[in-house]
């Protein structure tokens, strides 16, 4: 591994074995959410669910399947805080269980997330104020709707989870990356979805203003490094 950067992301950050205080709040916030009972009808204004077609779905069963793992939310967490990401972007809220990781790793931050469901929106908003996260700003609109508006901004870090499809991936990807600094990272959630998934993901690697890829097998990350000379890891988690 010939980047300083990589190797302290990874030894520090990744590797990070410390058993976190904030880890039992992250649990707790899942636990809830597969204890309910409630059943919504889903909006999906996405690439849908491999598990499940139908409208109405239980909270417990979308946390389930849908959801961040309790492993992927512990290093978003780590990775928040190791960065210290001011201003965040998350495109697809769903149950918030990756947005509560992002708010309490660093509650100085200002985390805007973006759902296209109402009744998701409502639910997760709800969970939320629950929990006393205060530094989250929820956004019921369709990704198309809003990423207009918020591409005058600079964002430290931006999470795509919501759709999963190539020609939309690389379009939210090419409305943001004109705004990046020297520190911004972009993670983009399920990157072998499929393969037109994949195929986005390459496309996105192959950017010019990205420096660093890193392939975390469900997880792609990008970083926009100037000084850093192009390069792509594979880094098993």
């Amino acid at each position: 591994m010939h980047s300083p950067f990589v190797f302290d992301l990874v030894t520090k950050c990744f590797y990070d074995r410390k058993i976190y205080f904030d880890y039992k709040a992250l649990m707790n916030y899942k636990t809830k959410l597969l204890r309910s009972d409630i059943e919504i009808t889903i909006t999906d204004l996405g690439s849908g669910s491999k598990t499940t077609k139908k409208n109405t779905r239980k909270i417990s069963d979308i946390a389930k399947n849908s959801g961040s793992s309790l492993k992927r939310t512990k290093l978003l967490y780590r990775l928040t805080n190791y960065i210290q990401s001011k201003n965040i972007l998350e495109l697809g809220t769903s149950l918030g269980i990756a947005t509560q990781a992002m708010s309490i790793a660093h509650p100085e931050a200002t985390i805007t997330t973006v759902e296209g469901c109402p009744n998701i929106s409502n639910y997760t908003k709800n969970h939320f104020e629950v929990f006393g996260l205060k530094n989250i700003i929820l956004l019921n609109e369709s990704f198309d709707t809003v990423i207009p508006k918020l591409t005058n901004n600079v964002y430290d870090l931006i999470f795509f989870d919501g759709n999963h499809q190539k020609d939309a991936t690389i379009a939210y990807f090419n409305s943001f990356v004109s705004k990046v600094h020297n520190n911004s990272v972009f993670i983009f959630d399920d990157i072998y979805w499929s393969k037109d998934m994949t195929a986005a993901w390459e496309k996105i690697k192959q950017h010019p203003k990205v420096t660093i890829s890193i392939d975390t097998f469900q997880w792609g990350m990008v970083f926009f490094r100037k000084e850093q000379e192009k390069q792509h890891f594979t880094i098993r988690l």
